[in-house]
């Protein structure tokens, strides 16, 4: 029972560690921001798409984009920082923004922020901040800063800029997995002073009713084409970024399941040992009238109730610990592994008492 309990507990809690993108995506502190959508574009655009002069450049009407406001970034390009590249980035893309756009929607969640560094009401306002080395400031995902950059935050990385100037960037925050995986996030007023000639915006982040998602995406795509503007829903810009979890917590799962069916056999060898064993006794009950089948059920029936008592216990603790935490697991999978589990060990069971009480008893019960 112990063992069945740890196992289903483990392939169970595992599911635990699903990211699921679609999940309060509309909430600012989820890995969306509470953004909508998530554009960028081929060419930069110089315009301010919240004003109506930005807009009429593009032939961009008010009523769809009643509600909807950007967030732009500047870009300047370089490696890609994220869990979709294998390579180590050496020089990842640097994204300028004003932090106030950012501070005032409280968009993301922060998994570490720099101590030490004056208290803000917001960590998007450590990037307007002035460090005493002159480094600038920079926030990026937690992912990416352990394990596509291999570091942590506080680190510096050294750029260059347009002149061929070196400078640090140091890493003051890092975001708890958003969609802006891949990149080092600056103040645009940094980012103008390193990077001058990188006039216009190049990524939108698009804050509108998530209703509307599908229709502005495809009126952003239409109007907007000649700057080659690509949009996605900002939830499935994270699901690619959690597939590469996922996928691995999917492989854990059903090696997980694969090692609970093998380890059934180990119960049903268990059983036989513990049948032939109490091959006189048995004998005795064959002898008084129990029938072989009568036998096979009573055996049967109290090993496998050994076997639904670990998946229950297991099952109830892995309830108990997940549960609480709002995880998304995936139901289907785990039931038809625990199934297969049950399946695998009953049959075993069943088999392994078929076994043992095969042929005649009598000289078990002379024994006795």
């Amino acid at each position: 029972m112990g063992l069945l309990a740890c196992g289903s507990f483990l392939v169970i809690s595992v599911g635990a560690f699903r990211l699921d993108a679609e999940s309060g995506a509309e909430r600012r502190e989820s890995g969306t921001g509470g953004f909508a959508l998530y554009a960028e574009a081929a060419f930069p655009i110089v315009y301010d798409l919240n004003l109506a002069g930005g807009r009429r450049q593009f032939a961009l009407d008010d009523e769809p984009l009643a509600g909807a406001a950007f967030v732009p970034f500047r870009l300047r390009e370089g490696d890609e920082a994220s869990c979709l590249n294998l390579n180590r980035a050496q020089t990842p893309r640097l994204l300028g923004v004003r932090p106030n756009a950012l501070a005032e929607r409280k968009a993301f969640a922060f998994a570490e922020v720099l101590p030490g560094l004056p208290a803000a009401e917001n960590p998007w306002l450590l990037l307007d901040r002035a460090l005493p080395d002159g480094a600038v400031p920079a926030v990026a995902d937690q992912n990416s800063i352990l394990w596509a950059l291999g570091r942590k935050v506080g680190d510096t990385l050294e750029f260059r800029d347009e002149r061929g100037n070196p400078f640090q960037v140091r890493l003051v925050a890092g975001l708890a997995n958003s969609i802006l995986q891949g990149s080092l996030i600056v103040s645009e007023r940094a980012f103008v002073e390193k990077y001058p000639s990188e006039a216009g915006y190049r990524i939108f982040l698009v804050d509108a009713p998530f209703e509307k998602r599908e229709a502005l995406s495809a009126y952003l795509s239409r109007q907007l084409q000649d700057a080659g503007l690509e949009v996605q829903p900002a939830a499935l810009r994270l699901a690619e970024f959690n597939a590469v979890q996922n996928t691995y917590l999917s492989t854990f799962q059903v090696l997980g399941g694969l090692g609970l069916m093998l380890g059934s056999l180990g119960l049903g060898v268990v059983l036989l040992r513990n049948v032939l064993e109490r091959r006189g006794e048995l004998g005795v009950l064959r002898a008084v009238g129990f029938r072989v089948g009568t036998l096979e059920k009573l055996v049967a029936g109290e090993h496998g109730a050994l076997l639904l008592a670990g998946l229950a216990c297991g099952m109830g603790a892995a309830a108990l610990a997940v549960l609480p935490t709002g995880a998304s697991l995936a139901y289907g999978t785990l039931g038809l592994t625990l199934l297969g589990v049950l399946a695998c060990g009953a049959g075993i069971t069943w088999l392994a008492a078929r076994w043992a009480l095969r042929g005649e008893l009598i000289e078990a019960l002379q024994e006795e």
